[in-house]
C-alpha cells in the first residue's frame, strides 16, 4: 500500500508559478515511478509528467514541456511539480499517481492516486 498526499495548489496569476509537492508513506519510495495527472472540469484527467523510481527518466505531455519540471527526494519520500509560466488553460485538480513504471503512468495504468490538490490559474 501507497499513501500519496498532495499540496500546493492555490490561486496564481497567469504567468506565475507553483510548485506541488507528494508525500508518500508505505513502500520504499524508489522503487516505483511516480507521476502527475490534472483534471479540468467537464474534462477527462490528462497524463502531466512522470518520473522513474532512480529519477534518471523524465517524461512530459507536450501541453507541458518546457513549463513544468517533475522531480522527487526519494530522501524526504517526496516528489514535487514545479510549474513556471502557468496559463489560465492549467487550471485543474492535479493528482500524484504512483505505479510499476513511467510508461504504466503515461498509459494510465496507476496503482495509487492521491486525493488532489486545486491549481487555479486567472488570467
Amino acid at each position: 500500500q501507497v499513501h500519496l498526499v498532495e499540496s500546493g495548489g492555490g490561486l496564481v496569476q497567469a504567468g506565475g508559478s507553483l510548485r506541488l509537492s507528494c508525500a508518500a508513506s508505505g513502500r520504499t519510495f524508489s522503487s516505483y515511478a511516480m507521476g502527475w495527472f490534472r483534471q479540468a472540469p467537464g474534462k477527462e484527467r490528462e497524463f502531466v509528467a512522470a518520473i522513474s523510481g532512480s529519477a534518471d527518466s523524465t517524461y512530459y505531455a507536450d501541453s507541458v514541456k518546457g513549463r513544468f519540471t517533475i522531480s522527487r527526494d526519494n530522501a524526504k519520500n517526496t516528489g514535487y511539480l514545479q510549474m513556471n509560466s502557468l496559463k489560465p488553460e492549467d487550471t485543474a485538480v492535479y493528482y500524484c499517481a504512483t505505479a510499476r513504471t513511467t510508461r504504466d503512468l503515461v498509459d494510465e495504468r496507476v496503482d495509487y492516486w492521491g486525493q488532489g490538490t486545486q491549481v487555479t490559474v486567472s488570467s
